[in-house]
């Protein structure tokens, strides 16, 4: 039997934090535990937001922790192909079309359906898309795309549940509300979720699903945030005949007032622990791979 695959696959927007840490050092005890292995994959698809220093960052904030991983790196602007040929596929079951309204304009769609009653969102708390895009001729759209109109590609999310059965996935960690074992996947409340931009190929929900596939990742350990959205993943494995990974959601960091960790966080940032002297057992002991300190606590099982 083929050791289990694990990955970590931060974005470099940012200088890592506890959070980061957390999850990193559960898939890097999860490979050894297990005797597998562990990837890294630099998830870099947002050109206007990552950095090379964050990337390089990223790699010395894993070092320090005493982490190892194969080589080569995975970096998804590196392979960008092999989205485009799974949104190919997706176009040839006529699941995706071309939308045209921009943020603002979606803005004003939704607060004019807003206007008559509540108006549907995701799991995120983000308004579905409300947009008639599905309504455009093929001649139109060909029209707007050649005149180099900004555009998103959707998945028809009603089409494609149609030609899937009853979804679901295995969960060895815990969703949000207690959520173990064999989980319901309900793509459906996410809409007509966004594939790729004219600007950006891909992307997250797509990336990730053909990476994990491409890398062989046998159990994707990751955090309670994006729990959801792997309603998005299964249907989309379903539809491009990826295999399925189990999943391990792990509880997420908060602060000291209650809010998940994020990069602006500076007092949780993993450089400015190290330079005020922390070591990686420290860090270790914060996130709770140890003893929970310095105001630091995890989401609520």
């Amino acid at each position: 039997m083929a050791p289990p695959v694990f990955r970590f696959a931060p974005s470099p927007n940012g200088f890592l934090h506890l959070g980061h840490a957390y999850s990193a050092l559960l898939n890097f005890d999860r490979a050894r535990e297990t005797g597998g292995r562990l990837l890294l994959r630099i998830e870099d698809i947002d050109a206007t937001r990552c950095r090379p220093e964050y990337e390089t960052a990223i790699y010395e904030d894993l070092a320090w922790l005493g982490m190892a991983w194969e080589t080569p790196v995975r970096r998804q602007s590196g392979h960008l192909a092999d989205y485009h040929t799974a949104l190919e596929k997706l176009s040839a079951l006529g699941l995706v079309y071309p939308a045209f309204e921009s943020r603002a304009e979606i803005a004003k769609l939704v607060a004019a359906r807003e206007a008559a009653g509540p108006w549907p969102r995701d799991p995120d708390g983000a308004p579905l898309y409300p947009g008639t895009a599905k309504s455009l001729s093929a001649d139109e759209c060909d029209r707007l795309i050649d005149s180099g109109a900004p555009y998103a590609l959707r998945l028809d999310m009603a089409r494609a549940c149609r030609r899937v059965a009853a979804l679901t996935w295995t969960e060895l960690g815990e969703g949000p509300d207690g959520e173990r074992g064999i989980v319901s996947a309900r793509p459906e409340a996410w809409g007509d979720v966004m594939l790729a931009r004219k600007e950006t190929p891909t992307s997250y929900h797509l990336s990730v699903v053909v990476d994990d596939a491409l890398q062989g990742v046998s159990e994707v350990v990751r955090g309670q945030d994006l729990f959801h959205a792997t309603s998005v993943h299964r249907l989309l494995q379903v539809l491009l005949d990826l295999p399925e990974p189990a999943y391990r959601h792990h509880a997420l960091l908060l602060d000291e007032a209650g809010r998940k960790l994020s990069k602006s966080g500076r007092s949780t940032g993993l450089r400015e622990l190290r330079d005020a002297g922390a070591s990686p057992a420290d860090v270790r002991r914060l996130v709770g791979l140890g003893q929970v300190s310095l105001g630091v606590s995890k989401t609520p099982p």
